[in-house]
């Protein structure tokens, strides 16, 4: 049951059909499906597959290496004491394979590479010095620390630098996916749901597999978050766990980025967060940017370009939000938030991270999808003559035009009023006195349920509706 992924099934199948032997990089966040993908498009049908132990020494990695060259054909396979035996194990078994290609698929690399085990000088001796020498052989690696295949498979600075082939960064469903994935499993969702379930889930197709048909989507979350017997009660220490060896400085600076709407400098971040100025948290950022869960931009007109970083995972903003609040262990903690002020107000801030998800999406349904444009977001501080002003989504497009999204989730069709037309009009007004843009600049409207027409809507030159963001 693949939904999508029909780029990365190509690219996988590609990597097969070539002349030469194929190194494979997939990687990505815990539970985006990346083992379901490689085992769906071959069929379960490897000539060798073996997954790494999580918090296990080199001692028990080793003793389960063992059982999977039995397992492949090595009957009488001996248990190695170091790496490069065990590689030198598995070219048995690939010179014995008869298939013409050779798929080798080894799942939850950054588990075995134990500190001193010499992990990778074993791998970098199996495909430098003898795998990539042959015609017939494709390696395929996977893990979900994904921090760690950039660092020591992409961009490794010795033995393994630039010897992969092709590298498939795995990323969440789309709004279209997720619907589709819905369909497929008779969930019975609306739009409307399925919209609200993003906000809370991403587009994480493991936890859309968690759903029960028979639940409302409410009952769903309490069940999967809340409730202390649920599948997904306590996610977010094994989502960060998976993706990093110390997870604690990570988790620290996403709660730090969560503090804050618009997103915050890396100044700002050391400052809040009485953080080092060094370069270990520059490597934190990247990290949390390569996962997905940060966002970089430029804060736009500035002369000196500082960049921004801003959380946008929807599930680590649901949990610092709600989850993390449920002190009391209450069971039914979402049911009885519906609706509550804290609930609207966590709906206005989630939809526009999913807008922020789908900026594909606006772009197509704005024909822009074909001009040249860069995505930022802008922000003036408060100053003695007037209040701040703030921008989350704005696309600076070649064609001589800037778009000023403004992004509203309401039930019924947004209304605007002539407090909000004063609002929306200072932000553009103010950006353009700030940056001294000469571009025309456009008001958009992106919303859940459309707009009411009224004398104050004709600012919006287009007003695009939650369906465009469930457009491939």
């Amino acid at each position: 049951m693949l939904i999508g992924r029909e780029k990365e099934q190509q690219r996988l199948l590609q990597a097969v059909d070539e002349e030469d032997s194929m190194f494979v990089a997939v990687y990505g966040r815990r539970r985006v499906g990346k083992t379901y993908l490689i085992r769906e498009t071959f069929n379960n049908s490897f000539t060798f597959y073996h997954t790494g132990l999580a918090k296990s020494p080199m001692k028990k990695q080793l003793a389960a290496w063992r059982l999977s060259l039995r397992e492949y054909g090595l009957k009488k396979a001996a248990l190695p004491h170091t790496w490069l035996d065990a590689f030198e194990a598995l070219k048995e078994i690939i010179r014995q394979s008869t298939e013409s290609k050779k798929i080798i698929f080894i799942d939850e690399l950054p588990w075995m590479d134990t500190q001193r085990s010499g992990f990778i000088p074993a791998l970098e001796n199996f495909w430098n010095g003898w795998a990539s020498a042959r015609k017939d052989v494709v390696l395929i690696v996977c893990g979900s620390a994904t921090s760690w295949i950039i660092k020591k498979i992409l961009k490794n600075k010795g033995g393994l630098h630039n010897r992969v082939n092709t590298k498939i960064h795995l990323q969440p469903f789309t709004l279209n996916e997720c619907e589709r994935y819905a369909t497929r499993r008779k969930l019975g969702m609306n739009r409307r749901q399925l919209m609200e379930c993003y906000m809370i889930m991403g587009g994480i197709p493991y936890y859309w597999s968690k759903l029960e048909r028979s639940f409302s989507l409410a009952q769903n979350i309490d069940n999967l978050f809340f409730n202390p017997d649920g599948e997904l009660h306590d996610e977010f220490d094994a989502l960060y766990a998976s993706l990093f060896k110390n997870p604690d400085p990570y988790i620290t600076v996403v709660q730090t980025l969560g503090s804050k709407r618009i997103g915050m400098t890396r100044d700002e971040i050391i400052s809040e967060a009485h953080l080092q100025d060094n370069g270990r948290l520059s490597e934190i950022l990247q990290d949390l940017e390569a996962c997905g869960f940060v966002r970089k931009y430029t804060n736009f007109g500035l002369k000196i370009k500082s960049a921004v970083f801003q959380l946008i995972d929807s599930y680590t903003l649901f949990y610092y939000r709600f989850i993390q609040q449920n002190t009391g262990g209450d069971e039914y903690f979402w049911s009885r938030q519906m609706g509550s002020p804290i609930y609207y107000n966590w709906c206005g801030l989630a939809f526009e991270r999913v807008c922020l998800l789908h900026v594909t999406q606006i772009k197509k349904a704005l024909s822009i999808f074909g001009t040249i444009s860069r995505v930022c977001s802008w922000h003036q501080p408060a100053t003695f003559e007037g209040k701040g002003a703030q921008i989350d989504l704005l696309i600076d497009r070649d064609d001589n035009v800037i778009d000023i999204c403004e992004m509203k989730y309401t039930k019924q069709p947004y209304e605007m009023t002539f407090d909000e037309e004063q609002k929306v009009q200072n932000r553009r007004s103010r950006l353009i006195a700030e940056t001294g843009t000469d571009k025309a600049v456009h008001l958009i409207l992106v919303s859940a349920s459309g707009v009411k027409p009224n004398p104050y809507s004709d600012e919006f030159q287009a007003v695009i509706t939650s369906e465009s963001l469930f457009e491939k």
